[in-house]
C-alpha cells in the first residue's frame, strides 16, 4: 500500500459529493422526508406511514439519480407515478414532479443553512494531487458545481461526472457503475487503476460491478458493515485516517 492508503496500482481517485466531500447527505435525507412525508400523507391521510430518513433514505434513494429515487421508493410502497418530464413543476403528480419538488428543498436548505465540507477529506485529496494521482468528482447530484464552488474545492477535480453531464451522456447512475467508468476515461485510465470514495451502498455496489482497483466506504452513519457487505476493500469514518495509516492496513476502521 502506498502513503496515501492505496494499492501501488491506482492513478486516479473517484470521489462521490454527498457524505463524502461535503456534508450534505443530511440536507438531501431531510428533504427527502419532507418530500414523500407531504406526498404519503396527501395520498394515505393522517395515519400514513412516514419516510423513514435513515432506513428508507439509504436503502431506495441514496446515491441515485433524483427520478431513480423517487421511483424506487414508491415501488416500495406499492406506488407507481407517471414519469412526466424533466420540466415538471414541483407539485406534479408525476416521478418527475416530485424529484423536483425535493430539489426545490433542497437549494432552499443550502441557501439557509450554508454548505461545509469534510476537512479530512479535502486535506486527502490535496495530499492525492500532490502525489500525483488524478481526480474526479462523481455525483447523482445537478447541483455538483455549485456545491464546490462554494466551498472552493472546483480546483481539486480534474474531471466532473455529476447529474448533469449524465443526463447529456445518457448514463445511468448508481447503483449502475456508468458515471465512474466515465470518469474514469475522462481522466485516461482503465477501471482497475481507480479507486472509488463512497459512502452510499449504491455506490459501493457500482465499485464492486465496475471492477475497479479499490473502494473505499466511508462510515459517516454507522453502516460499516452494510458497505463491506456491498463491495467496500476498506471502511473508514474519515479519509485522513487513510493518510495516517490507521486503515487499509488491516481492513476494518
Amino acid at each position: 500500500m502506498t502513503e496515501l492508503g492505496l494499492p501501488e496500482e491506482i492513478t486516479v481517485c473517484l470521489f462521490d459529493l454527498d457524505g463524502v466531500v461535503t456534508k450534505t447527505a443530511v440536507v438531501h435525507a431531510a428533504a427527502w422526508k419532507e418530500t414523500f412525508d407531504e406526498f404519503l400523507r396527501a395520498r394515505d391521510g393522517a395515519d400514513f406511514r412516514p419516510f423513514d430518513s435513515v432506513a428508507d433514505y439509504d436503502e431506495y434513494v441514496d446515491g441515485r439519480p433524483r427520478a431513480d429515487g423517487v421511483r424506487t421508493f414508491l415501488a416500495s410502497r406499492g406506488i407507481e407515478l407517471p414519469e412526466g418530464g424533466p420540466d415538471d413543476p414541483p407539485d406534479a403528480q408525476t416521478v418527475n414532479g416530485v424529484g423536483n419538488r425535493k430539489n426545490q428543498l433542497v437549494l432552499k436548505k443550502i441557501r439557509t443553512e450554508g454548505v461545509e465540507a469534510y476537512d479530512g477529506t479535502l486535506r486527502y485529496i490535496e495530499s492525492v494531487r500532490a502525489h500525483g494521482l488524478r481526480t474526479a468528482i462523481v455525483s447523482s447530484s445537478a447541483n455538483t458545481l455549485d456545491v464546490l464552488r462554494s466551498i472552493d474545492a472546483e480546483r481539486l477535480f480534474d474531471v466532473r461526472v455529476d447529474g448533469v453531464v449524465a443526463r447529456e451522456r445518457a448514463l445511468p447512475g448508481k447503483p449502475h457503475p456508468d458515471t465512474f467508468l466515465a470518469a474514469t476515461r475522462d481522466l485516461g485510465a482503465d477501471a482497475g487503476q481507480a479507486a472509488v470514495f463512497e459512502d452510499a451502498l449504491a455506490g459501493m455496489d457500482a465499485g464492486r460491478s465496475g471492477g475497479f482497483g479499490y473502494v473505499v466506504g466511508v462510515d459517516r452513519v454507522g453502516q460499516t458493515e452494510a458497505l463491506y457487505a456491498h463491495g467496500a476493500d476498506v471502511v473508514v469514518k474519515d479519509l485522513a485516517e487513510l493518510l495516517a495509516g490507521a486503515a487499509g492496513r488491516g481492513g476494518a476502521a
